[in-house]
């Protein structure tokens, strides 16, 4: 489906919609190449997670983000989820990993709606790069910004997901912690 979005936006001259299909795909591509190169196999539920979130975003360039106003919240929480899951998953690896490294569970809930949020910021930056970059080119941005308003609902959803993820979410991504972990532990020739 995505892949015929984005050649479908590329027949049209809609490359905007094309970039977004394509990138979706490559996101929803990653898992397989995680199983490929290391042998990862991700719980199926968070490959499910991942391929929902992206194609909602991906979709909603199609309309939705103009038609239903609470459309974007939803994908803005989704995603913020999964970013709040890696953040979680990196967290509990490097805590694994070193016995240096303490984090007490408060601290750990905290550490993911901040990291939610930076990363929701470092988002919202591009999104307006895309735009500038865009208009300076003359064409259409991949991304669309639709004012302050949407900027701070945006970081919002973005805040709910990670609370959502440090409240009742981290079990969904120990695999992905476990695979981070081994990958460091790797790195460091098995210590």
């Amino acid at each position: 489906m995505l892949a015929s979005v984005a050649v479908g936006g590329v027949v049209t001259g809609r490359f905007a919609l094309a970039a977004n299909a394509a990138t979706a795909l490559v996101v929803t591509l990653v898992p397989a190449a995680l199983r490929r190169e290391y042998a990862y196999v991700m719980d199926a539920r968070l490959l499910l997670w991942i391929t929902v979130a992206v194609c909602l975003h991906a979709l909603g360039v199609l309309g939705p983000y103009r038609w239903f106003p609470w459309y974007d919240e939803i994908t803005h929480t989704l995603s913020g989820t999964l970013v709040a899951g890696v953040g979680y998953a990196t967290l509990r690896a490097f805590e694994e990993h070193s016995s240096d490294v303490t984090v007490p569970d408060a601290f750990s809930g905290l550490f993911v709606v901040v990291f939610v949020l930076a990363f929701g910021v470092i988002w919202e930056s591009l999104e307006y790069a895309a735009v500038v970059l865009a208009r300076a080119l003359g064409t259409d941005a991949p991304l669309t910004v639709f004012g302050i308003d949407d900027i701070v609902t945006d970081m919002l959803a973005n805040m709910a997901g990670g609370i959502l993820v440090a409240l009742w979410g981290t079990r969904y991504f120990r695999g992905l912690a476990g695979f981070i972990r081994g990958r460091l532990e790797r790195s460091n020739g098995g210590k």
